[in-house]
């Protein structure tokens, strides 16, 4: 099995559950109901680039260096590709935010890393939605490796202008 020679793969839940859940945390993290999950997940509402739709996405929050970001290999990175804007709530507020994608191999690898230090390894594969191979926060390389692999990028959200 080729897949589990690598220190990094997905670890995020299934798609079917996520359907179930994202319409509800979309809403808890709106109420102070959300509690400490406010500073963990932010919801972010932005339209398509192509399609035109719009979508409103619950996803971890990750606060690096005091700047905003969203991590992830799922499709919809796209639509910040050249920037875009989106309303972000996060720790309860509601923010029009300009989201940056950023796929740059070096730039990206090192976020994942300092994001998985912060955690610690346990909580960063909860967090990032990655699974760790041998329970460790992966090096640099490892992360590099899924970087390419995974299609992972980096969407930073600064206060739109």
């Amino acid at each position: 099995m080729a897949e589990e020679s690598y220190a990094i793969d997905a670890g995020h839940p299934p798609s079917a559950l996520l359907k179930i859940l994202n319409p509800v945390l979309g809403f808890l993290l709106r109420t102070p109901l959300a509690g400490p999950a406010r500073k963990q997940l932010m919801v972010l509402s932005f339209t398509g680039r192509k399609s035109g739709r719009e979508f409103t996405i619950p996803v971890s929050a990750h606060l690096i260096d005091n700047d905003l970001y969203a991590l992830t290999g799922a499709v919809w990175k796209q639509n910040f590709s050249g920037g875009a804007d989106a309303q972000v709530v996060y720790d309860g507020k509601s923010t029009a935010m300009r989201g940056e994608l950023i796929r740059d191999r070096a730039i990206v690898s090192g976020l994942y890393l300092k994001c998985a230090q912060s955690y610690g390894a346990r909580r960063a594969q909860v967090m990032i939605g990655l699974k760790f191979r041998d329970q460790r926060v992966p090096t640099l390389e490892e992360f590099a490796e899924a970087v390419d692999r995974m299609k992972l990028c980096a969407i930073k959200f600064t206060p739109a202008p």
